[in-house]
Order: structure tokens, then sequence, then C-alpha cells
């Protein structure tokens, strides 16, 4: 799915707003600490404070021990504070509460010394802390639990985290689907179309440019399919309509007596006529190929053996051998062609040395490599190669009667059937030809 894709559309939108979201939230959390849960905090602690001042003030002036008891019980009943003589030593507390550091603070300030709080935990594993105020001739403890703080900022802040996070993303799904969705159509046709194939039309919905878009493409994608179908059909209709009178020229120069009296002449006239036929007949084979052919369940290994026995010839030896079958479903026709061209080209700039033939069948792709030891190709022309009529001056040469068109038409072919073509260098000098046919074809 495009929501798993972190670079998509939809993911870019919706960390976005994530984002902003979490730093408005981070900011009114910190605006509403500063401006009302500190001061409340401060209030809070300063309050106890004074309760406790005013309550070790009156502890040292009652003279009586059993005064002290029922003072200590109105203190536990009214305030929850339980008052005790300092007889055991504590460990400071090592709970990061905000509320314990003002009420040190506020303790700090009216009794004019610094004042730590300690904790300790009774049977029942329930926090306590302590604090120790000097009197005239004793330390007086006052002890309170946890739960007479009663707040819990960790547990408050995660929860309002948490909650502002899930509302957020479920806010900006729903949002960013809204727009993601029609440009996720339009994302998935326009990769059809660069792999050749024609898509149906775009639901042309959502906001109105995006309508505008949708059926801009859709008139596009129309006009295109139209254009190629006309220039293939134009192709075949001229290069059939140039046969006849080619044929004618070729009879009507056999019939001339004494071959017209230039021997040279008549030979460079029926070289011309054999280019000009072969280039007819390639174009013919390529509007046929470019048809929508029926994929069928092609043997990749038989197909090259064949292709490999046919072409065989000129002397130059083919390095191959027969391997496990290997079915794919495919357009067989448009494969034979761009075997044979590879082989072809392969064979006639590979200056007569061995040309090696391979293929890997694997899950996700089949391989094919087809590589020979000629003069290579130059960094800067190997894509150039891949343009109709353009020929390397020195190893693509007329005299080797190339016409420009094998790798171009390879390359069409692979591009309308969703295949990938390259030319690498070869280690050790040369050209390696590489087919990759996807696996789920």
């Amino acid at each position: 799915m495009l929501f798993f894709k972190f670079h998509s559309y939809l993911w870019k939108v919706l960390s976005t707003i994530g984002i902003v979201s979490f730093v408005f939230l981070l900011i009114m959390v910190s605006t509403l600490a500063y401006y009302m849960v500190i001061p409340l905090g401060h209030r809070a602690t300063d309050d106890l404070a004074s309760i406790m001042f005013h309550a070790a003030e009156r502890w040292d002036n009652t003279p009586t021990a059993a005064e002290r008891r029922d003072f200590a019980v109105k203190m536990q009943q009214k305030h929850d504070l339980i008052l005790t003589g300092a007889e055991a030593s504590l460990p400071p507390t090592t709970s990061m509460l905000p509320y314990l550091f003002f009420l040190e603070t506020s303790l700090s300030k009216q009794l004019g010394e610094a004042i730590t709080i300690k904790s300790s935990r009774d049977s029942n594993d329930n926090e306590w802390f302590w604090v120790d105020i000097p009197v005239t001739d004793e330390i007086l403890r006052f002890g309170f639990s946890r739960e007479r703080i009663g707040v819990k900022p960790s547990i408050a802040f995660f929860v309002v985290l948490i909650t502002s996070v899930y509302l957020t993303i479920i806010t900006a799904i729903i949002l960013t689907r809204r727009l993601t969705v029609p440009v996720d159509r339009l994302y998935r046709a326009a990769q059809s179309v660069g792999k050749g194939h024609w898509p149906e039309p775009v639901q042309e919905e959502g906001p109105e440019e995006l309508v505008v878009l949708a059926q801009g493409f859709n008139r596009m994608n129309i006009q295109v399919k139209e254009l190629l179908a006309n220039r293939t059909t134009l192709l075949a209709g001229i290069a059939h309509d140039l046969r006849t009178p080619l044929t004618q020229i070729q009879l009507a120069l056999t019939m001339l007596p004494d071959e017209g009296g230039d021997h040279e002449l008549m030979a460079s006239i029926h070289s011309d006529l054999e280019v000009i036929n072969r280039l007819i007949g390639e174009t013919l084979s390529i509007s046929l190929e470019l048809a929508e052919e029926e994929a069928l369940a092609t043997d990749i290994d038989l197909e090259l053996d064949t292709i490999i026995k046919n072409i065989q010839t000129n002397g130059t030896t083919i390095e191959w051998s027969r391997g496990q079958p290997c079915y794919r479903m495919l357009r067989p026709l448009a494969l034979r062609r761009i075997l044979t061209n590879l082989l072809v080209n392969a064979m006639r700039y590979g200056e007569g040395k061995q040309v090696k033939v391979s293929y890997e069948c694997g899950k996700d792709a089949t391989i094919i490599r087809i590589s020979d030891r000629g003069p290579g190709i130059p960094a800067e022309h190997i894509e150039a190669v891949f343009r109709p009529f353009f020929r390397l001056e020195k190893s693509r040469g007329s005299e080797t009667g190339g016409s420009g068109l094998g790798l171009a038409i390879v390359r069409q072919l692979a591009d309308a059937h969703g295949w990938s073509v390259q030319l690498l260098p070869r280690a050790g000098g040369g050209t390696e030809a590489v087919l990759t046919i996807p696996g789920n074809q």
C-alpha cells in the first residue's frame, strides 16, 4: 500500500501534519504548565509549608505531652499530617515530583535554612515523605503519604500525549487520504504508461484541481495511444507500399542485358536495394511485434536454443549450453526479436571472437546475458546507441552493414513489454547486453 512507503505523498503530508500537531501540543502543554500548573503548585506548597511552620511553633509552645498528643491527632485529622520525633535517620527522597521541589523551596524560605525532604515505605509498600523541622530542644518530623499529593503529572502527560497523537493521526489520515487517493491513482496509471501498458481511465473525483488533472491525464493517455497506433500503422503502410516499386526495380535490373554494361555500378545498385529492403523488413516486423500479441507460457531456455541454432553463421562460435526449462508468461514474438537483434549485434561487432550466452531463471526476474569481445562502447554513447539510426563512427561504420535500427527496436520492444535492457562494459574488453524480464510476467 502507498501508506507504508515513506517517500509517498500520503506519508509526507501525514508526517508534516503529525510533526506540526506534536510541536503545537508541546507548546500548549508548556504554556499551561508555566502559567497555570506551576503557579498552582507553588501556591499549594506555600500553604503546606505555612501549616508546617505554624504547627512547629505551636508544638514548641505546647508545654505538656498530653496537649501535644491532642495537637498531633488534630493535625492528622485536619491536614493528613503525622507529627513525630526524628528518631531514625531516613534517606533523601529520589522522587522527581515537581511538588516536592516546590515544597522544599517554600520551607527553606520560611525557615531560613535548607530543608531536604526524605522518604520511606510502609509495610504496604506505600511511599511516605518526611520533613524535619528543628524546634527548641528537638527535631519535629512531619510526614504525609504520596496519596495526599494526589497529582500524577507523568500519567496525565502521557494520557494527553497519546490521546492527542492518536486523534491527530486519525484526523490526518482521513484528510490526507481524500487528497492522496486520486494522486495515487494518477501515480499508478503513469507508472503503467511508462511500462508501455494502457491503463483504464483514471476516476475523475476529488478536489477540482485533481479532477482537472485526471481529465487531462485521461485525454493524454488516449492521444498517446492513438498516436503510437497511427505511427505503427503509417510505418507499416509506407513500408508495404515501398516494397512493390522496389521489387519492380530489382526485376527490371535483372532483365537488363549484360547487367547494364557496368558490373560495378549494378553491384552497388543491388547492394543499396538490399539495404533498403532490409530496412523495410525491419519496419514491418516491429509494427507486427508492437501489436497486442497474446502472452503465452514461453520456455526461455528453448527459445534461446532455437535462436542460437538458427543464427550461428559466419564462423562466429557461441558459447551456450541448455539448462533447466524456464517458463514465463510473455509475448514470444517480441522476445525472439530482442534476442535475435542482440545476438546479431554481438556477432557483427565482436570481431569474430566467441560470443557467450547465459541466463538466470530467478523468482523475481529472469536475466539473459549476451557478451562479446568486441571493441566495446564508449561510456558517453551507452544510451545513444539505442536511438534510431545512431552509429558509432568506428565500430558501427557503414561498411559493417548495420542499419542503426537493431538496438532501437530492442529498447522499444523492451519498454513496451515492461522489460529492461542494458549494455554494460565487459571485464577484459567487450560489451555485455543484459535483458531483464520481471518474474511476475
